[in-house]
């Protein structure tokens, strides 16, 4: 069984820890601790943050619960049996959607794509060698990467970004 807290702790690095921005051209807007408010205007947290209250523990803990919650647990973190496939699958699931992370590793492991991480899949990616897996989602992370830049330039200024972060979890 897979563990959250490694790969939170690894993912939350990734999203540039527990801070507060915007960057032109993103699409969530403005951002903490990865947490888009385009995509999330609902999480509670942004209450907190709109207060300027961003060093509570509460906060803190919300994050870590909103990752759980909309990734870790749609994803079957805890039923994966590997560490190292659980923390690529987790944080491309939260740098590029449930959906388009599920399809992937799916497309991987040669069953159907459907961005479901169902029985079948779970099974199929357990059964998977750890270090293969990785590689082959890593391939695959790179080339919708490249997919997006190559139908929307404007994201260009993310590319490197996104390619370090893929090739950092490999290390």
């Amino acid at each position: 069984m897979a563990n959250f807290e490694p790969s939170f702790e690894k993912m939350i690095k990734n999203e540039g820890g527990y801070v507060l921005h915007t960057v032109a051209g993103d699409n969530g807007g403005q951002t903490y601790a990865g947490i888009a408010r385009n995509f999330h205007s609902s999480w509670k947290g942004w209450d907190f943050i709109d207060r300027g209250d961003t060093d509570n523990d509460v906060l803190t803990q919300m994050v870590r619960e909103f990752y759980k919650k909309n990734f870790w647990d749609r994803i079957k973190g805890d039923d994966l049996n590997k560490q190292g496939i659980a923390e690529s699958l987790f944080d491309f699931s939260v740098n590029a959607g449930i959906k388009t992370a599920s399809k992937l590793a799916q497309l991987v492991i040669g069953t159907t794509p459907d961005g479901i991480i169902g029985a079948r899949s779970l099974e199929k990616i357990n059964a998977s060698d750890e270090e293969v897996f990785i590689l082959k989602y890593a391939l695959a992370k790179i080339t919708r990467y490249t997919e997006i830049v190559k139908r929307n330039p404007k994201q260009r200024k993310f590319y490197l970004g996104w390619i370090n972060r893929t090739l950092g979890a490999l290390s």
